[in-house]
């Protein structure tokens, strides 16, 4: 029995039909309740309150997807309530960011001391850090290009966009295989800076838009420009930012 926390969202939705095409007994927690459907078995559960975790209990493997970057600390007592229901001595896999353990951005913290958590837990587990996902940027930038005039970017920062399907494929085969601990990161197959990632995206959605470049200060700004939360050596991915916008913004 596998079982997905965090089922519902980017990156779950895509993992969860994998693991059913692979014949893989599906599970899935939500605060909110639904029918089984398309092999599935839904579980209502708050990890966040730790309340109707029971079915956790019986899981040989956990994909911990859940997370909401808008509450960050909210993770950390999440990941607690689930390793405490978990008692079955599950493989825990675990979806994280690149550089996490070396960025003071408060969700990245978060990310990094979950990370720890479930490696001291004695659980088996796999830890796999990714860089940003393309609809976080398309999100982002939309929100950047409401002025009709200008759009504010980072300046001197790049990102290395990846597509939320691939890494759902890789997940997929980390939940069926054996605990490996922390493995190799991975990357788009671009690093591009943000100048880069916002023309593009203005093309693709057919807006005109003066880029106004912001310099983000202290040591968040610094990590950002050095690039801490970048994996350029492992470029693993292969849709690229330009193949995105064009199948989301068809012309």
């Amino acid at each position: 029995m596998i079982l997905v926390t965090g089922a519902s969202g980017n990156l779950g939705s895509s993992l969860v039909p994998l693991l059913v095409d692979a014949g893989a007994d599906v599970h899935a927690l939500s605060r909110q309740p639904r029918p089984a459907a398309d092999g599935v078995t839904w579980h209502q559960g708050d990890l966040r309150t730790g309340d109707g975790l029971e079915a956790l209990k019986g899981a040989d493997t956990i994909v911990h997807c859940a997370s909401d970057w808008r509450r960050p600390k909210a993770d950390l007592p999440a990941t607690k309530n689930l390793l405490e229901a978990a008692k079955n001595k599950p493989h825990i896999v675990y979806i994280s960011i690149v550089g996490v353990d070396d960025h003071p951005y408060g969700y990245y913290k978060t990310k990094y001391a979950v990370e720890r958590l479930i490696a001291d837990s004695g659980l088996p587990h796999t830890i796999l850090r990714t860089t940003q996902f393309f609809e976080l940027l398309d999100m982002v930038l939309g929100l950047l290009a409401k002025s009709p005039l200008v759009m504010p970017i980072l300046s001197k920062t790049s990102d290395q966009p990846l597509d939320v399907d691939e890494v759902a494929a890789h997940m997929a085969e980390l939940a069926l295989a054996e605990p490996a601990g922390r493995v190799p990161d991975m990357g788009g197959p671009e690093v591009l800076t943000f100048n880069e990632i916002a023309r593009a995206y203005l093309k693709a959605t057919g807006r005109r838009r003066t880029l106004i470049s912001l310099h983000l200060p202290g040591s968040v700004g610094r990590a950002f420009r050095e690039g801490r939360h970048l994996a350029p050596g492992h470029p693993t991915a292969k849709r690229t930012w330009s193949d995105y916008l064009a199948a989301r913004y068809p012309h």
